[in-house]
This record gives C-alpha cells, sequence and structure tokens, in this order.
C-alpha cells in the first residue's frame, strides 16, 4: 500500500458504564471481556498492553518501558506508575566516549549500549497489584493475550505497513526472525503466530516479575546485549525489581481554566505540555479561531518554549531534582509568555544540549480505560524507535528498546549518561479532572515520541476552547515540532504542517520567519501522534443547558490507527 487516504469519518462511542480505546479492535475487545469478568480498569489496561504486544510488537512489549495514570473513583485522587528501565551499572559517559561517540556522533539506534532494562515486565505486574481489582490474577490478566500469540491473529491494513517499514532491524537481528512470517513481514490479512512471545508472557504470568528479571529472559536479553556492544548483567535487572518499590509516582499538574491536567514527572516529559499550557493561558485562542495563522503561530511559540526547557531539565529525578515547582508556577509562565511576538518567529530558543533527537514517529502504543466503577487507566507502553534496537533476544520473541538514545553525552548536562540512570521519556499518559470537585473529566493520550505533549496540548485545546467532542478533536489536523531534517540539532525548530491546514496558512507561518513544511499527507500523518479519548460528561461542550446527563462517556479513536472504542 503506497498511500493512506482519509476520506471517511468517526462518530464518538457513547456508553452509560465502562468505555475503552485503543490502536486495536482486538486488543480493545479483550480490555471489554476483562472488565465483564470482573476486572477493573488496570487489569483490562495491563492486559491491553500485553494484547498489544502480540499484535504490534514494531511499536510496544516487554522489551519496552511503560508508564501509568491511574484515577481512583473511591477517593478521588491521581496516582502514577513509572515503569521506566535504567541504565546498566557499568554503562558509563567515559565508556561510550572511549568508543568515539558524542553528542555530535551519537550512537546507532541499534547498538547494545541503548539498551536499558526494560521496565515494562515490572510496570505491568506493579500496576495489577497497586491498582487492580484483586478479582483476577496476573495469569488469568494475560491469559488472553497468549493464547492470541498461540493460536494466531489476522494482520491489520495499518500495523502491517507500520511493520513492514520497521522490518529492516529484524532482517539485520540474529533471531528477528522470530517477529517475522516465513522470513518476511507479515503483510495485512496474513494470520501471525508468535510462540516465542507466548512462552515469554507464560513465564511472567506464571512466576511474576522473577519470571523475566531473575532466568532464562533475563539472560537471553544480557546475551543479546553483549554481543551487539552493550553491557547489561544480572544484577541490573535484580536491581530494578528491588528498585520498584519506588515505581509509585506522584503526578504534576496544572490548571488550564478550570480543568487541571495531569502528567507522569521527569523522568517523562509531560513537563512540557503543562508548560506550554501555563504560557498559552494568557491569550484568548478562541478568539483567534481554530487553526488559524495566529492560533499556531503562538502554539509553536509556546511549546518551543516549553521544550527548550524541558530538553534542559527532564531528567531522572534520582540522579538531578528539577525545581519542577518553580518551572510550574504561573509567575515563570508569565516570564516564558512575554519572550513571544504577536507577529514574528521569536526564532532563538534556550535550551538544553540534546543534540541527538530522533523523528517523532509513533512507535508507541497507548490505552484508554475507564471502568464501570469510575476507576480510570491511562497507560502507554513502547520500544521507542519502531522495534527498538531491532535486537530479538534467542526464543523471546520480543525486540529490545533503544531508549538510551535519550541520554545526553555532554558532561555536565542534568540528563547525562551514567549507570543505573533512567533517561529522558518519551511516553507519557494523560488525564484531567474538575479542579474543584476532583471529578473526572478525561483520560486521554496521544502516542508519538516527542509528539506527546504537544498531541495534549493540542487536543485538550480542541475540547476545551473550541467546543469539540473526543473524537472530533482527534480528527482535527494538527503541527508537530521537530528538529530540522537530519542534522540532529539541539532545539525543536522545525514545524511540519498536516493536511488540512491550508497552504495559505502554511504560508502565513513562513512569512512570520517559522521553519515550516506541509501539508504532510498519507502514512506521514502518523507523524503527528496517534490518540485515544474517553470523556465523562460532555464539560467540553459550550452549550451547557440540555446536557443532562453528566455521567455519560463519550470516546474517541484517532483516525491515524486501525483502532477502536468500545463501551457497555
Amino acid at each position: 500500500m503506497n498511500e493512506f487516504h482519509f476520506t471517511s469519518r468517526r462518530s464518538p462511542v457513547l456508553a452509560c458504564n465502562a468505555c475503552i480505546s485503543s490502536d486495536q479492535p482486538l486488543a480493545t475487545k479483550i480490555g471489554i471481556d476483562i472488565l465483564q469478568n470482573g476486572g477493573n480498569a488496570a487489569d483490562a489496561a495491563v492486559a491491553m498492553a500485553a494484547t498489544l504486544n502480540v499484535l504490534q510488537p514494531c511499536t510496544t512489549g516487554v522489551g519496552g518501558d511503560c508508564f501509568c495514570l491511574f484515577y481512583r473513583a473511591s477517593d478521588k485522587k491521581v496516582l502514577g506508575i513509572n515503569g521506566s528501565g535504567r541504565s546498566g551499572a557499568n554503562v558509563t559517559l567515559n565508556k561510550v566516549k572511549s568508543m568515539g561517540y558524542s553528542n555530535k556522533h551519537p550512537l546507532p539506534p541499534n547498538h547494545g549500549l541503548t539498551v536499558t532494562v526494560p521496565g515494562a515486565a515490572a510496570g505491568w505486574v506493579d500496576c495489577v497489584e497497586m491498582f487492580g481489582s484483586r478479582k483476577l490474577t496476573i495469569s488469568e490478566i494475560l491469559n488472553p493475550a497468549i493464547r492470541l500469540a498461540e493460536e494466531g491473529f489476522p494482520m491489520s491494513v495499518i500495523m502491517s505497513d507500520v511493520w513492514g517499514q520497521n522490518a529492516y532491524l529484524l532482517e539485520a537481528s540474529r533471531y528477528g526472525h522470530e517477529l517475522l512470517l516465513d522470513g518476511k513481514p507479515p503483510r495485512a490479512g496474513e494470520v501471525m503466530c508468535m510462540p516465542s512471545l507466548a512462552a515469554t508472557l507464560k513465564e511472567l504470568a506464571t512466576n511474576g516479575k522473577d519470571g523475566f528479571y531473575k532466568g532464562r529472559i533475563a539472560r537471553r536479553i544480557i546475551e543479546e546485549v553483549s554481543y551487539a556492544g552493550g553491557c547489561l548483567s544480572l544484577e541490573d535487572f535484580e536491581h530494578q525489581v528491588s528498585a520498584s518499590d519506588t515505581i509509585l509516582t506522584d503526578p504534576i499538574s496544572t490548571n488550564y481554566k478550570g480543568v487541571r491536567l495531569w502528567e507522569i514527572p521527569p523522568n517523562g516529559q509531560g513537563l512540557v505540555a503543562l508548560m506550554a499550557l501555563n504560557i498559552l493561558e494568557g491569550f484568548d485562542l478562541k478568539a483567534l479561531g481554530h487553526n488559524s495563522t495566529q492560533y499556531l503561530h503562538l502554539l509553536i511559540e509556546a511549546l518551543q518554549l516549553a521544550f527548550a526547557d524541558g530538553l534542559q531539565y527532564i531528567t531522572d529525578q534520582d540522579h538531578y531534582k528539577t525545581r519542577l515547582r518553580d518551572l510550574l508556577s504561573k509567575e515563570y509562565a508569565v516570564k516564558r509568555r512575554s519572550l513571544i511576538n504577536q507577529k514574528t518567529a521569536l526564532g532563538q530558543y534556550v535550551s538544553g544540549g540534546l543534540d541527538h533527537l530522533c523523528d517523532p514517529g509513533s512507535d508507541t502504543t497507548y490505552i484508554s480505560v475507564v471502568d464501570q466503577h469510575g476507576n480510570a487507566c491511562s497507560f502507554i507502553n513502547s520500544n521507542y524507535i519502531g522495534f527498538g534496537t531491532g535486537l530479538v533476544p534467542k526464543g523471546c520473541g520480543f525486540s529490545l528498546q533503544n531508549r538510551g538514545l535519550n541520554f545526553s553525552l555532554e558532561e555536565n548536562h542534568p540528563n547525562v549518561l551514567a549507570p543505573r540512570k533512567r533517561p529522558y521519556h518519551t511516553i507519557i499518559p494523560a488525564m484531567l479532572t474538575d479542579i474543584n470537585t476532583n471529578e473526572l473529566l478525561a483520560c486521554y493520550g496521544v502516542m508519538g515520541k516527542f509528539m506527546q505533549p504537544q498531541g495534549h496540548v493540542q487536543v485538550l485545546l480542541n475540547m476545551l476552547e473550541f467546543g469539540m467532542d473526543p473524537q472530533k478533536a482527534l480528527d482535527q489536523a494538527r503541527i508537530c515540532i521537530q528538529p530540522e531534517g537530519t542534522s540532529q540539532k539541539s532545539t525543536m525548530d522545525y514545524v511540519l504542517a498536516e493536511d488540512g491546514i491550508p497552504a495559505s496558512t502554511i504560508q502565513e507561518l513562513k512569512d512570520m520567519g517559522h521553519i515550516i513544511s506541509g501539508p504532510i499527507l498519507g502514512r506521514q500523518r502518523r507523524d503527528f501522534g496517534v490518540g485515544h479519548i474517553i470523556s465523562r460528561g460532555q464539560w467540553w461542550n459550550p452549550i451547557k443547558e440540555g446536557c443532562r446527563v453528566k455521567n455519560v462517556l463519550w470516546a474517541g479513536t484517532d483516525p491515524r490507527c486501525d483502532g477502536i472504542a468500545i463501551g457497555f
């Protein structure tokens, strides 16, 4: 398939009790089954994460990391899980530099030194133990994915394309054939079985975290990483398990016009979304008109300024304490806002030293669940770039992430590579609550590397400022800020405009000094992220009168994926 044409429409899915939205209909159906068999939002999210590892291992899996925000209806609290892994104890800046690598000459994406200890498996187990219903075991939660891997599944249209685009990583890997069909990427409609992945999931289901971090799987990962030039040890894997008592994290948030947006704190990049909203709060965006030239100009400038701070200060908080209170203060937002000229692009943005940013493609999977008890789980899981490194541990059926690419190789940078450190992390789930009542308003996320905070901001503004329902908010054309071309620049100063933004608007933004190209068409539209939203009630509807049913769930699924929302 050479091109994807977006010519149909979707209606929001409405439900009274519970709702789920994900990239794949089979995964969404499995999540619904978990809820109807007594599980809650956390149980369903983990079952779906495992299922998506089977259905689209080119974006997600146990070889990667996960993050979670959980809305606990019983006390209206938002809680977080940081399921990201750490570098090995023997991975040092000096070691990497002695091999000739630097910010200007970064590690190749498939190098073993880019592999951090996978955090997803521990994150899945911890999510069930901390937030789950306790009515289902981890084995019962993982069994649907295991059956799917053993019995086979039909390859979906968009995922067959993504799988094919990234198959070169598997073809260059010793055991990459475990994720291929007769040595080739599966095509749409072909039935794919993944017996090695089924065996891995069975070990996790039977033995919990120890089954992944202390046995055969850990040893196979270590062997493959060593073969590719990296250095992880069994002690590094055991440390990931022993350190997971600190996996529960307090989310960060900001108030934007009566709505509180919750994000995972650093090492996640949710800080960027919150800072951008704080800057934008001082403008009358609604009066400017949706995706007008002036609106997009302010949006781009606010995101540029937020990324400048994010790339400087987002890092592992066990190694460097970011001054989050100061960065998130409204006073600081006023200072940053004052830099914006409403007629021309600023052009110069103070940033950190991350000179090795990768393209913002969507190689992640996001899951949104609201259960019949009022709980919500905003869950995200990722390999990072496609199949990550493409390295497949023998007999394990999954590929290993390359999150270590997001470390800085600048000696004094807060995010500098160091032993047993978590890197700057792109995957971020989101949650919205009412600023006064703490009631859940929406469980949502937009996946796609550095697009994610940009997507969080854009779809929220689509709803809150412009009165769009969740589906319409996801359907709209977006902008995406990324490093310019392939030069691996240290600033996020190159803008893409999606099909749907008029050529005249793009030209006007160029005239204001923005480096922008578009309209971007077809499969490249995945560069603008893939999102899912479940909203409780019509808080986004500017016509409040007549909206008598406040607890009806409204769900939207991104047209840029094969997914679906289901409710009951």
